[in-house]
């Protein structure tokens, strides 16, 4: 009883560093991965630009209605209403904090060409594109970003001729010729770098408490509200058969204990890493569930890459600090190999350290994902056909509604399954750090 009492206290302190790493994590990749050099892609909007006379696009587009509801966002929309969130930013004037209603309204909505999706200003400070904020006066206005957004995408341009450049010289037929193309590749190279530079689009530091963040938030509160009533449950009723909520998780506890990590990683060792592969379980599987429930809010939390990379490096950091004398010499150099193998095979063993959370963070992001755009599609194909007749509306409507209902079923499974996935392939990488030598 005491040790299943210091399981779970240890499963809450391993549930807040991994939230509050998330959290972090989150903020600072999720926000500044898309502030990159370069916007690709052409808007086919024909809108207006902001402020002048507009001209509003019409007919369904489902990519943008698929990602709007994936992506992640600065407010929260539920049936008709839309809860606007905090918007946090460290700017070269220091700190700033205001809501994101500030953005979302019709007289602020903006189109920038080259940028899909929709775009917002705040007065002439800011802009928002794709929920990515930008300053607005400090890359010289809408036209401002239009001109650095062309120059990106000529910067695209010649890294193609780059890649045609690089074919050319693998096929000359003479050293002189080699040296023509690779000079002419260094000088289209230092012209692309150039181009992405100028490119480039100053952005605040953002720090906004979005969408996902506050769904990481409830499911971290989520999860210390059930298992401290769990270990108080045991320690009030030691020796009584479980009741209630300890009844209904103390059966998944024991499958991860008991299922994943006593044979993956070995009664010796399992100890160790069992509160963390709980708190990865139930943080992922609580995190799936918050994002199936119908009409809330769209949350899409083990579906968003920066959150999967911080569980896959907090794995890649726990299998690498724990690796013994045992893993690494079988890393370096696999014993019984002869030397001129190992060159080739060590840089692979290397390798595949970093590929196994990369892999980790790719198929759970990717599936889960995957179901939400799955589902959105079916509803997509109602609007589509909708709009040619009726006929069509209550007859793709239909059979859309009962694929999406059975998609939908499907996706409860694959909540557990990936939570499941997730940490029996950790606990695996975990067992192979400690495994002993065999003599």
């Amino acid at each position: 009883m005491a040790n299943k009492i210091n399981l779970l206290g240890s499963v809450l302190s391993k549930t807040t560093l991994v939230a509050a790493t998330a959290v972090f994590v989150f903020n600072f990749f999720g926000a500044h991965a898309q502030h990159g050099d370069e916007v690709v892609g052409h808007d086919d909007h024909n809108t207006a630009h902001h402020g002048e006379g507009e001209e509003s696009h019409e007919g369904f587009k489902p990519g943008e209605f698929i990602m709007h509801h994936v992506a992640d966002g600065h407010q929260m929309e539920w049936a008709n209403f839309q809860i606007p969130l905090p918007v946090m930013l460290w700017t070269d004037d220091g700190f700033t904090c205001f809501s994101s209603s500030n953005f979302y309204k019709e007289e602020n909505e903006a189109h920038v060409h080259g940028m899909e999706g929709h775009a917002f200003t705040m007065g002439n400070e800011y802009i928002m594109v794709n929920e990515v904020i930008y300053y607005l006066e400090k890359n010289g206005g809408i036209h401002g970003i239009e001109e650095k957004v062309k120059l990106a995408e000529e910067a695209d341009l010649l890294l193609k001729d780059i890649v045609n450049l690089e074919k050319k010289k693998v096929e000359a037929s003479s050293i002189e010729e080699q040296a023509i193309i690779a000079e002419e590749i260094a000088a289209v190279t230092k012209k692309e770098q150039e181009l992405r530079e100028a490119a480039g689009l100053a952005a605040p530091f953002d720090l906004s408490i979005t969408k996902n963040v506050w769904g990481l938030l409830f499911v971290m509160v989520l999860m210390v509200f059930i298992f401290v009533r769990i270990a108080k449950r045991y320690k009030n009723r030691e020796g009584q058969a479980p009741k209630g909520i300890q009844n209904l998780f103390e059966p998944l506890i024991l499958f991860v204990r008991d299922d994943i990590a006593l044979p993956s990683i070995g009664p010796a060792k399992a100890e160790k890493f069992t509160p963390f592969l709980l708190s990865v379980f139930f943080f992922i599987w609580f995190a799936n569930l918050l994002g199936l429930i119908p009409f809330l809010v769209g949350f899409n939390i083990a579906g968003t890459m920066s959150i999967t990379l911080v569980l896959a490096v907090v794995v890649f950091i726990i299998t690498t600090i724990n690796g013994n004398k045992n893993y690494w010499s079988h890393m370096l150099a696999v014993p019984g190999v002869p030397k001129w193998v190992l060159v080739l095979l060590t840089p692979i063993e290397i390798l595949q350290m970093f590929i196994k959370p990369t892999v980790l963070m790719i198929r759970l992001t990717a599936n889960i994902t995957a179901g939400h755009i799955i589902i959105l599609a079916f509803v997509s194909l109602i609007f589509l056909f909708g709009g040619n007749s009726e006929g069509a509306y209550w007859g793709v409507g239909v059979g859309s509604t009962v694929f999406m209902i059975f998609m939908y079923l499907i996706e409860f499974l694959v909540a557990f399954l990936q939570a499941y996935v997730f940490t029996l392939l950790a606990a695996i990488y975990f067992g192979a750090a400690v495994e002993e030598a065999h003599h």
